[in-house]
């Protein structure tokens, strides 16, 4: 009897090889018609109708399919804007489950569903030769004995870095493998990593992503990568070896690179919007396949996006099409690309299934239950335009917690009544987390990030320079709380310097030293600066990438002690928040004036207050006493009786601190921290 053929099967989605051929399904409730369009290497088109449709999946098998083949859809069905029906056959779309993409887009009227002359006409241009082509990659890969470290996160220290950046013009990384994958899995920049003493990895976006037309105009290019087109496919820019594909295997060959050094992989993903833009954008992918189960549309005038991210349009997230994309998406990073947490862009968006943000909402529920994704990392980017919510997540989260940032920041400036926000941050934001019953490993907490100035450009620039970046100044941050204490951009004033130095040793340690897990900018270890741009989003170029040979050693050895002191002594990283002495809690923090009294009300509320301290300890182990001084002048601190052996100097951003003998007294000079410490042995 003849051998009946394989069914074609609505799940998975995407591309599933076969013998000579390949299933394929596609999500769309409104298509009449869905059809794969395979090229051959003369950019020749064979279109393959999917004949079955289960539910709203349409699939079917293609012939000769195979690792390398470059494909794309064409969608066909109602074109009514005012409805939120934007099928245009005429177009190319890109497969949302596509594990690979290779081309760039040529923007002009190819690439837009409606006619740019008139948006609620549909265009018949085709799009063929103008957009990038899914590519199918090899499936597997030989992982070895890899494993996921599973630094837990009371032991994290994250590292957030760029791909390109960091490998860009370093010398050691040699340069065909410069600002790619390869690079980044390169022994030299494992030794940055391992040698600073950081657990993790936290890359900007790496999902594919598209170049804005309007940066393309201009001559700039999109850096960071928040406009992303592809939640399966690891960008073909980054890939040293080329985009057919080649950039999954050398993806996978970084992470098993970093996972051998005992480094875990964060990836910053961007599943708030795409890069399709509003009812003015381009027609890429979503739009043209399902565009109202994709995005949210405004409910009276379904032309249009309701935008909470800032980039025209918002995933709809209240909808089984997109929310299975997303779990789809997480799922594939975790099991195919072992990669072992992620940072969510905007996620407050991602919890807006019916407008307002939810604790409860479908995206955070199906996490919680997902038992893939329970061992991995999530932390959240806790706002987005329409919303601050900070210390509104799951208790199994953590966030970027902004407070920190500015409070940490508001009191190194010197600023008035902000010492009890400053001594909340240092204890773990417990104002913010402790009534939820939640840990200071809630908090990520960061002095610095990719949005924004460098450390070295906090500390140097009293205004932002971002002429660069096309529009006029007028983008990013307003402006900057001064902490260069003398001429902007001045290098020959000793004192100057000298006082910038302490400023970023100030910072360090206060970051490394405040309970909850700590994030470090890249680069800030060397002095990293963009020349006060605290917007380089658009600049990728010497401008965001890390100059190594100007690179501040002197800082990087303090950085690293300061790390090395975190890692080691457990009294310097608590889990919990402040315990009273002598309670069960192997974790004691007592916080004190500096002449080692307790704070009263009256002191909580004096706007003239400049400085505290913080006692640490941990049952069985080395205690640290950290005093901080954010006024214009020195302060005599009077520290407590050592709990162990008698105090001596263990880091200062001062580098003329002198402890000798047994310690009772000690001047604080101005703007600079002390760290004390007491053996156990």
């Amino acid at each position: 009897m003849p051998t009946e053929a394989p069914r074609s099967l609505p799940y998975p989605l995407g591309v599933t090889l076969l013998d000579g051929a390949a299933n394929v399904a596609v999500y769309s409730e409104t298509a009449d018609r869905v059809e794969v369009c395979v090229f051959d290497e003369h950019g020749e088109e064979r279109r393959t109708t999917l004949e079955n449709r289960t539910g709203h999946v349409f699939h079917g098998q293609v012939p000769d399919v195979r690792v390398g083949t470059r494909y794309a859809l064409r969608v066909h069905g109602p074109w009514d804007p005012a409805a939120g029906l934007r099928r245009n056959p005429h177009k190319l779309l890109l497969d949302p489950h596509a594990t690979g993409i290779t081309g760039e887009y040529s923007w002009g009227q190819a690439v837009f569903g409606h006619d740019m002359n008139d948006p609620e006409q549909m265009d018949s241009t085709d799009g063929a030769g103008s957009t990038p082509l899914c590519v199918v990659a090899e499936p597997g890969f030989d992982w070895g004995d890899d494993r996921a470290p599973r630094t837990p996160l009371a032991e994290t220290i994250i590292y957030e870095v760029h791909v390109k950046g960091f490998t860009k013009r370093h010398p050691d990384i040699p340069d065909d493998i410069r600002g790619t994958y390869a690079g980044l899995g390169h022994p030299a920049a494992i030794d940055h990593f391992t040698s600073l003493g950081v657990t993790a990895v936290e890359l900007l976006p790496v999902q594919q992503f598209i170049q804005d037309s309007h940066l393309v105009e201009n001559g700039l290019r999109n850096y960071w990568g928040y406009n992303s087109i592809g939640f399966l496919a690891p960008h073909g820019d980054y890939s040293s070896a080329g985009d057919d594909g080649e950039q999954v295997a050398e993806f996978r060959a970084m992470v098993k690179s970093l996972h051998a050094a005992g480094l875990e992989v964060i990836l910053d993903v961007v599943y708030n919007h795409t890069a399709e833009g509003n009812h003015l954008g381009p027609t890429l992918s979503y739009k043209g396949i399902d565009n109202a189960s994709y995005y949210r549309l405004v409910e009276d005038e379904r032309a249009s996006y309701f935008d909470t991210t800032g980039t025209g349009n918002s995933l709809n997230v209240g909808h089984p099409a997109a929310l299975g994309l997303i779990m789809d998406s997480l799922r594939y990073w975790v099991t195919e690309m072992h990669v072992d947490g992620f940072r969510f862009d905007l996620a407050t968006t991602l919890t807006r299934q019916d407008g307002t943000e939810d604790l409860h909402s479908a995206f955070l529920t199906l996490i919680a239950q997902d038992p893939i994704l329970a061992p991995v990392k999530m932390i959240a980017e806790p706002w987005d335009t329409a919303g601050y919510q900070v210390g509104g997540f799951p208790a199994d989260w953590s966030e970027w917690n902004g407070k920190f940032r500015d409070d940490v920041r508001a009191f190194w400036q010197g600023e008035d009544g902000v010492l009890s926000t400053l001594s909340q941050r240092v204890l773990g934001s417990p104002d913010v987390y402790e009534a939820d019953r939640r840990s200071p490993l809630s908090s990520v907490n960061f002095i610095t990030a990719h949005d924004g100035f460098t450390l070295a450009d906090l500390t140097a620039y009293n205004a932002k320079h971002n002429s660069a970046n096309g529009e006029d100044n007028e983008d990013g941050e307003s402006n900057n709380r001064s902490f260069n204490n003398g001429a902007e951009g001045a290098t020959e004033d000793e004192g100057v310097n000298a006082r910038r130095a302490r400023a970023r040793r100030n910072f360090l340690a206060t970051l490394l030293f405040s309970a909850g897990v700590p994030m470090i900018l890249g680069g800030d270890e060397i002095a990293r600066t963009q020349g006060g741009n605290n917007n380089a989003y658009a600049q990728d170029n010497e401008i965001s990438w890390y100059d190594w040979d100007s690179a501040d050693h002197e800082l990087l050895g303090f950085t690293r002690e300061l790390i090395a002191l975190r890692r080691e002594n457990p009294a310097l990283r608590p889990q919990w928040f402040r315990q009273a002495p002598g309670t069960d809690s192997p974790d004691t923090v007592r916080v004190l004036r500096s002449d080692a009294e307790e704070f009263s009300t009256e002191d909580w509320a004096n706007p003239d207050a400049r400085s505290l301290q913080f006692v640490w300890e941990h049952r069985g182990a080395d205690a640290f006493a950290l005093l901080l001084n954010s006024a214009e002048n020195g302060v005599e601190f009077t520290v407590p009786e050592a709990p162990n052996q008698e105090w001596v100097l263990s880091a200062s951003s001062d580098s003329d601190q002198k402890v000798e003998g047994p310690v009772t007294t000690l001047i604080v000079r101005d703007q600079s921290f002390t760290l004390l410490r007491s053996s156990s042995q």
